[in-house]
């Protein structure tokens, strides 16, 4: 994260989807479009999932900066002010000084903090030097400023790597008597020096949150930036904000679907990579407008998308939708090519109702045949992720996007969800025909079965 105080970061939910990243690399793009005097960044909270990785490569479009978690960390805070040397003399650490507002960092030649001037460590070398030899108080103070600045160093500072969480390391800081501290790099090279005063006030960063609301669905301490808006086409869980925010939630298909609104709106055109992106966030959302998620709004953002992504000389020209479409949903289809652990990870979302704390997985095949091989390996690895998130039971939802349908596969009997009216197959899982989306037709179901 930059130390910058102008700058919003829009970014999507964890265990990111194609359209989670689209939407969130989209509407940064169109924000920096429309606002003056703010950078806006576009991020996400999590890896790749393989339909992504191959939807950016596609159109050579570089992946939006990982931002796990909104704590500040000492990168935040960190003042890079001019240094000097050991054996320069002490009027260059004074100098600077005079200009830092009392701190001289004091660097090896490698790069490495060697120490800080400050005026307690000038205090403590003049009492040292003056106090055991009474005659060297006659010293003149151009004499002092040509000692080596190695003399009136504090050598024994604290270093923080500049990656660190600051409220990780708030009680050492608040044990040390020293104000200023050192921040370096993952080799223990400087970086800068952040003042005491600044860690216990750290300033918080901005974000926009796309494709999502929940808290339990956003980057890690949520609760420390300050949330600007939301931009997310699934049910209600918002966190609460400090102040008013821009709130959009609407019943539609794809978050990508809304940008490509506020786009066309504002009399814009997107570039055709980034509205290729939105396109594969629209077809990976709606399984390619079959998914009963899918309404008129999404139809005719597909053709707006369409229109500015297959024109001549873009990433994307010769291709049509259908083409383009296969390709995306085949991309993110399968189980062979990640471990079980990761295919359960990937599209994983978190749940509470009726005093249960429940989450599903969805992963895409085009052939339940595959489902068969990797059955128990996939069970096991749903009830580590299970006991790992301290939940009542999880579920993976194995989506056929050839045929549409689904074969969900729980970790345990819940007794409440026998009221899901669905068969269960040989193998143990249950058929879900017809079910392609977890938000508009599975959810509910499960979550009507346990409120009943």
């Amino acid at each position: 994260m930059a130390r910058k105080e102008n700058i919003i970061y829009v970014i999507g939910h964890r265990n990111p989807d194609t359209d989670s990243i689209a939407s969130a690399m989209g509407y940064a793009w169109f924000l920096g479009e429309t606002m003056e005097g703010v950078e806006i960044v576009p991020a996400r909270a999590g890896q790749l999932n393989p339909q992504t990785t191959w939807v950016l490569q596609r159109l050579h479009l570089d992946p939006p900066l990982l931002l796990t978690d909104a704590s500040p960390r000492f990168e935040n805070i960190a003042h890079r002010f001019n240094t000097t040397t050991p054996d320069e003399p002490l009027r260059e650490a004074w100098s600077i000084a005079a200009r830092t507002g009392g701190v001289a960092p004091v660097i090896n030649p490698d790069g490495t903090p060697y120490g800080l001037v400050t005026g307690l460590s000038l205090f403590n070398w003049l009492g040292e030097l003056i106090g055991p030899h009474a005659r060297k108080a006659e010293m003149r103070i151009s004499e002092l400023l040509e000692q080596p600045v190695r003399e009136a160093c504090d050598t024994g500072v604290p270093k923080f790597q500049a990656s660190t969480r600051i409220k990780d390391v708030l009680p050492r800081i608040l044990r040390e008597e020293r104000t200023a501290f050192w921040v370096v790099d993952k080799h223990g090279s400087y970086v800068g020096v952040c003042r005491q005063r600044e860690a216990l006030h750290p300033p918080r960063i901005k974000v926009i949150l796309v494709d999502h609301n929940e808290p339990e669905q956003a980057l890690g301490s949520l609760d420390e930036a300050d949330l600007v808006e939301i931009l997310d086409h699934h049910r209600l869980g918002n966190a609460a904000t400090r102040i008013p925010i821009k709130f959009t939630v609407d019943p539609v298909g794809s978050t990508s679907t809304l940008v490509s609104e506020r786009i066309d709106d504002a009399g814009l055109s997107a570039p055709p990579d980034l509205a290729g992106l939105l396109l594969a966030g629209l077809i990976s959302d709606t399984l390619a407008l079959t998914s009963p998620t899918t309404t008129e709004r999404d139809q005719r953002a597909a053709k707006r998308l369409s229109r500015w992504a297959f024109i001549g000389g873009s990433p994307l020209a010769g291709e049509d939708f259908d083409s383009y479409a296969q390709a995306i949903l085949h991309a993110g289809a399968g189980l062979s090519s990640r471990s079980p652990d990761e295919i359960v990870h990937a599209d994983f979302k978190q749940y509470e109702a009726a005093g249960k704390r429940f989450g599903i997985s969805q992963v895409e095949v085009t052939s339940f045949q595959q489902l068969e091989k990797y059955l128990e390996d996939l069970k096991e690895a749903m009830i580590k992720l299970r006991d790992s998130k301290n939940l009542d039971f999880a579920m993976l939802m194995v989506t056929n996007v050839v045929s549409g349908g689904s074969r969900l596969l729980l970790t345990n009997d819940v007794p409440a969800l026998e009221l899901l009216p669905f068969n269960r197959a040989m193998d143990g899982t249950l058929i879900a025909e017809g079910v392609v989306s977890r938000k508009k037709q599975l959810l509910p179901l499960v979550l009507g079965a346990l409120e009943a």
